[in-house]
């Protein structure tokens, strides 16, 4: 047992030190974004759809992810990739949206599964909101991982672009040109 509380204690210093370095904070800063923009989702899924029921849980979770969406933007745009200026259409914008209706439409397949088992077994509309939520938090925790990804990689290649940065490929191109 002593042994695996310090190999626990061990696991907890690492991660912490991680989470000190340039890239754990940024995944700390993007979970705090995913988190932000989960709590705008799930506050308008449930006053769409749980409290003014102005459509169906389909609907209503096409609705509050897009608005959700677009804070998310702008937050991990300024705060996580620490990006200023005039977005780009092609590098960001279109990538990040890309990313963000393909979660959508994730998450409107799982609403749409919550619907049918919503209806299958006769689930009051109290119920049903709770499962439709449900549903857009799995869809969402799905794509969490893989979305950090490559935003993290889009953002960087940008930054790196916008300052001149070589990539290892670069600079071995340059390195042997000048040979």
């Amino acid at each position: 047992m002593r042994k695996y509380l310090v190999d626990v204690k061990e696991r907890i210093d690492q991660l912490w030190q991680f989470l000190k370095t340039p890239q754990g904070l940024k995944m700390v800063k993007y979970a705090t974004v995913s988190l932000i923009s989960f709590l705008i989702s799930v506050t308008l899924i449930t006053i769409t759809y749980g409290v003014l029921r102005l459509g169906s849980e389909v609907v209503c979770t096409f609705i509050s992810n897009v608005l959700a969406g677009i804070p998310n933007y702008f937050l991990n745009r300024k705060w996580v990739w620490k990006k200023g200026g005039r977005s780009h259409l092609w590098r960001e914008v279109v990538p990040f949206w890309a990313l963000s209706i393909a979660g959508i439409l994730f998450a409107l397949f799982t609403a749409s599964l919550a619907q049918h088992f919503s209806n299958t077994h006769h689930l009051q509309h109290l119920a049903r909101t709770v499962v439709v939520v449900g549903a857009n938090v799995a869809a969402f925790g799905i794509l969490w991982v893989l979305k950090f990804l490559v935003f993290n990689r889009l953002f960087a290649e940008i930054a790196d672009h916008e300052v001149g940065a070589e990539t290892g490929a670069e600079a071995e191109a340059e390195a042997e040109a000048e040979a």
